[in-house]
């Protein structure tokens, strides 16, 4: 019997699936978190063989510890992750220290990590990528801009999601930034695309070929969702572009990707730019080797009509799946930020959209500064009706005199 440690299975919250996924494929399903065992939900400890509580998942002696006990235990550990951008380093130097070699090693961290280092693996395979520089001085960041014109992105070299990244527009804002960033974090500034982000969404086998493919539209930047407390709105593609595919088996060929559920972020550029492509063109932005943050999977699995924490579960065990893929639909993301005066209150939303809708909840407090506060998940067959969906679930009363 296979023995998988997932680190952190109670958060995010949907997590669980991937455990029971696991456990209904004859694993041992060995976790570790650091909340108590009692505050679980039935259906997570139900998914795990057993579980091991640190006081901080943090703290790498305490995971090492519980690795060690499992392995004592249960013998052999066959796989070990966590599905999580916060956790893939720590995962990385566990899977070397405890000879798992079903993953990322400590070696292949920085290609999957560092934002400086993904771009010479998409330039590999003709996937142009912004050109950028090391944020040093003002002189050598100004020479650069110099280059590419203002504005420019500035975001931490080895960073999770959008946060502390910025968009300079100034030369004023670059001092400001320059003065007060974190010095001991190496930061990356890039030019600046007009563009929209389009995923390549994927479970891929021990051969680097892919068992299933999604992608979704972000039309508004994450960064300025962020900074700005805005909504937050994506949606999952009814159909994959063929170029997106290409784009996503290409990079996952270029960056040694095996047996993981893979979110690849890709600009589809708003307009012709010079050194970069024609309008329409797919363009690089980074990848992240972990599925698409949040509830990202059941919006897929509603897309599609499937189970990808099954197909991903099966990828585990048994290196293929035969989980049928259904119906193909629009999946919109709706992410309301507390605060502000909507037109449509809660009851007119599910009074109007209530059998399009999958998922209707809070949004967990770690989540919400890139996914706002009350989440709304529904389908649609057609672009258009995802369009007035957003634009009803979304717009606000205008600011009275």
């Amino acid at each position: 019997m296979k023995n998988c440690i997932f680190i952190s299975p109670n958060f995010p919250t949907n997590y669980w699936k991937f455990c029971r996924e696991l456990r209904n494929n004859g694993l041992n399903v060995l976790g570790v978190g650091d909340q108590p065992y009692d505050e679980l939900t039935q259906d997570l400890k139900d998914s795990l063989t057993e579980y091991y509580k640190v006081g901080s998942l943090e703290n790498y002696d305490e995971v090492y510890q519980a690795v060690a006990f499992f392995a004592f235990k249960y013998g052999k550990i066959d796989w070990l992750e966590s599905n999580n951008e916060y956790w893939l380093e720590q995962d990385a130097k566990l899977r070397t220290d405890f000879h798992i070699t079903s993953g990322f090693q400590e070696e292949d961290m920085p290609r999957a990590k560092y934002k400086s280092k993904m771009k010479e693996y998409y330039q590999a395979v003709g996937i142009p990528t912004a050109r950028y520089h090391m944020v040093d001085d003002e002189a050598g960041c100004m020479k650069f801009i110099k280059k590419v014109g203002w504005p420019v992105i500035v975001k931490p070299d080895n960073g999770v999601g959008a946060s502390h990244t910025y968009k300079l527009s100034s030369k004023e804002e670059l001092q400001t930034f320059l003065a007060e960033h974190d010095r001991q974090l190496p930061y990356i500034m890039e030019e600046f695309l007009h563009a929209t982000v389009n995923s390549y969404d994927a479970i891929i086998d021990s051969n680097g070929e892919p068992l299933f493919e999604t992608g979704n539209i972000t039309p508004m930047s994450i960064m300025d969702i962020v900074n700005d407390m805005d909504n937050s709105i994506y949606y999952i593609l009814k159909t994959l572009p063929a170029d997106t595919r290409k784009a996503g088996r290409a990079a996952v060929k270029s960056f040694g990707v095996k047996s993981r559920f893979i979110h690849f972020e890709f600009f589809r550029l708003d307009q012709d730019q010079e050194g970069m492509g024609k309008k329409g063109d797919v363009v690089a932005l980074e990848v992240n080797m972990r599925p698409c943050g949040g509830f990202t999977p059941d919006m897929i699995n509603f897309a599609h009509s499937t189970n990808v924490y099954k197909i991903w579960a099966d990828m585990i065990a048994f290196d293929q799946s035969t989980v049928p893929v259904g119906e193909h639909s629009f999946c919109a993301f709706a992410g309301r930020r507390d605060g502000k005066n909507f037109v449509m209150d809660h009851q007119a939303i599910m009074e109007k959209y209530g059998d399009n809708m999958r998922m209707v909840e809070r949004i967990p407090d770690a989540l919400s500064d890139a996914m706002g506060n009350q989440m709304y998940m529904a389908v649609f067959p057609t672009q258009k009706k995802l369009d007035t969906f957003y634009q009803d679930v979304l717009r606000c009363a205008e600011p009275e005199e």
